[in-house]
């Protein structure tokens, strides 16, 4: 997949904003936000200046619903999860530049702002439409307020508007056998008018189709399901009758007990939040607008793929209703992870009644970030769902991360350190083998460059391991063990290659693995980059200049300590007794 052909002077990334009513997962961080952070990383060592925006939505349905469900009011809820999602985030090491909030009074301004330019263009307009009402409750209930057997598939715990089974999205009459899903409503509910603002989203299909017909680079998947819209655009509801929201902006009696409908608010998010940071960093209010609105913007969405919709159709709309934003150059949308049922032998899908999720929390406590990040990348659901399988796990991580990169790095900068007094060794008789090894560095750099460029995650991971696989043979065939007893030119020669190579593995790994990155940058004493938005000088070109000769070298220490069988299968057990979630 090529990447974009024009030159950017800034790039801004964006991952799907998580609801702050439950525990992010690690389906969740494989989807949207673990390549966002490691294509962030990439571009911020090869000198880019990229900004890194996400957050919570917060005005969502289910926050609702998990309120009502635990007795509390939707505030309690959000500030629990908004707070413990941005904690497992930061200990996963997504390097967020903001982590904002759509409860922000910042977010009402912004998406009220949106709302009344689209309703001046003439892009809003209001319907009457049928919509599922409580006798009991006195009150409409909006999509997961309400649960049936779906019309299309015949599952029968679909929500009002959607089934999360087959993906199908409907109108509330067509859902079979309606019941009401909050306490305390035990009435059956009935089909009543309610007046709705909507979006006209059929006006922007032409703009539409010639924004994504100049993307034929995009993934297949993307293209596919945005196409599919595009081609069959309706007008969208965008308001919602409940009390939890943005205010609709409009001088209306209707409006009272309705509010914009998270679908809209969410991704303008986005914007408040470069707007926040904007004045936090900058101490600039108008700070943002060069993100948002300057064509030299490169703008890159990461989102799971049931929110393709709303980042290649809808909010793309909005964004071109507004006049002067930019567009995204590219919409990453990722499959989904799944989980292996090692008792059943049979791929699940993650879910909360089934209590299969591994949360990040849990994750970060009892396994090394290096390694769930390593392991999440080598299986990313990039072009069909994947499993995570604790089994493969454990072989991933130890037969690929630790015996081939780690142990290579560890045998090299041993002997090192042990038989020239920690330096980087001299070269004085570099010998074919040698100069072929040197020569595989850039070529294999430049590999899984390419591979992060095309937003190919899991190629490119493969490439750094062949980097090692390469430094092994080397290494092997050299048999630096053996002639350290009779020829400690031969050796120093030797070794010095493989410093060369471990330099560059450690500039390789830092989007990847950043905690061994920084610990193997310590031992060769080396800087790598701040991982920040202002730019630079690039770390990766320079990860191919060699290290001088008597360079010190510090004591290594196991990068990525092996993964014990035992402790791994009571780990394994702990999930299937739903202990991770």
């Amino acid at each position: 997949m090529a990447a974009s052909k024009k030159t950017f002077q800034r790039l801004l990334v964006t991952s799907a904003l998580p609801y702050a009513n439950g525990h992010i997962h690690l389906g969740h961080i494989a989807g949207a936000y673990l390549p966002a952070d490691i294509y962030v990383r990439y571009q911020r060592l090869r000198g880019v200046k990229a900004l890194y925006v996400g957050g919570s939505d917060e005005h969502g349905v289910p926050i609702t619903l998990t309120a009502l469900k635990e007795g509390v009011t939707p505030k309690e809820v959000i500030d629990r999860y908004h707070t413990a999602n941005a904690e497992a985030f930061q200990r996963l090491g997504i390097s967020y530049d903001i982590y904002g909030r759509t409860s922000w009074p910042l977010h009402v301004n912004t998406t009220q702002q949106f709302f009344n330019t689209l309703n001046a263009a003439g892009y809003i307009h209001t319907e009457e439409m049928e919509l599922w009402y409580s006798p009991q409750l006195e009150r409409f209930l909006p999509d997961r307020y309400v649960k049936g057997v779906c019309p299309k598939c015949g599952y029968t715990d679909a929500n009002g508007d959607e089934c999360e089974s087959c993906g199908a999205q409907y109108e509330a009459h067509e859902l079979l056998e309606p019941r009401a899903n909050i306490p305390g409503d035990t009435s059956s509910p009935i089909l009543r008018q309610s007046r709705h603002w909507f979006l006209d989203l059929p006006k922007f299909r032409d703009h539409l189709k010639t924004w994504l017909d100049s993307h034929p680079e995009w993934r297949a998947n993307v293209k596919g399901i945005a196409y599919g819209w595009v081609n069959d655009l309706r007008t969208r509801c965008i308001t919602r009758d409940t009390d939890w929201g943005i205010p609709i902006p409009v001088d209306d009696p209707d409006v009272a007990n309705k509010r914009i409908y998270v679908w809209f608010d969410a991704p303008i998010g986005y914007v408040t939040n470069t707007r926040q940071w904007a004045i936090d960093n900058l101490n600039d209010e108008n700070g943002w607008e060069v993100w948002w609105k300057d064509q030299d913007t490169r703008l890159v969405h990461f989102i799971g793929k049931d929110n393709i919709p709303f980042h290649a159709v809808i909010f793309p709309a909005m964004l071109m209703g507004q006049q002067d934003y930019i567009l995204a150059d590219n919409v990453v949308g990722n499959e989904y992870l799944n989980i292996f049922n090692r008792r059943t032998g049979q791929s699940e899908k993650g879910s909360k009644s089934r209590g299969n999720m591994i949360s990040v929390r849990w994750a970060v406590d009892h396994l090394s970030v290096d390694a769930i990040r390593y392991y999440l990348c080598a299986i990313a659901p990039e072009t069909r769902d994947s499993d995570f399988d604790w089994d493969e796990f454990m072989n991933r991580y130890n037969g690929e991360l630790c015996d081939v990169v780690g142990n290579f790095v560890h045998r090299c900068l041993t002997m090192t350190v042990k038989n020239f007094d920690g330096c980087v060794p001299p070269a004085d008789a570099l010998e074919e083998n040698d100069r072929a090894m040197l020569d595989a560095i850039p070529r294999q750099l430049d590999a899984i460059a390419e591979a992060l460029e095309g937003f190919r995650f899991r190629q490119a991971i493969e490439r750094f391991i062949e980097l090692g696989r390469k430094a092994n043979v080397y290494f092997d065939a050299m048999k630096p063990w053996v002639t350290r007893k009779t020829d400690m030119e031969r050796t120093g020669a030797t070794l010095y290659v493989c410093c060369q190579v471990v330099k560059a593995l450690c500039c390789a790994m830092a989007p990847f693995m950043p905690e061994g990155a920084g610990k193997l940058a310590d031992i060769l004493n080396i800087t790598l980059p701040k991982n920040g938005p202002d730019g630079g000088p690039d770390a990766w070109q320079e990860a191919i200049t060699l290290l001088p000769v008597g360079s010190p070298i510090n004591k290594p220490e196991a990068l990525f300590p092996k993964l014990d069988k035992d402790q791994l299968a009571e780990l394994a057990e702990a999930h299937e007794r739903g202990e991770a979630t």
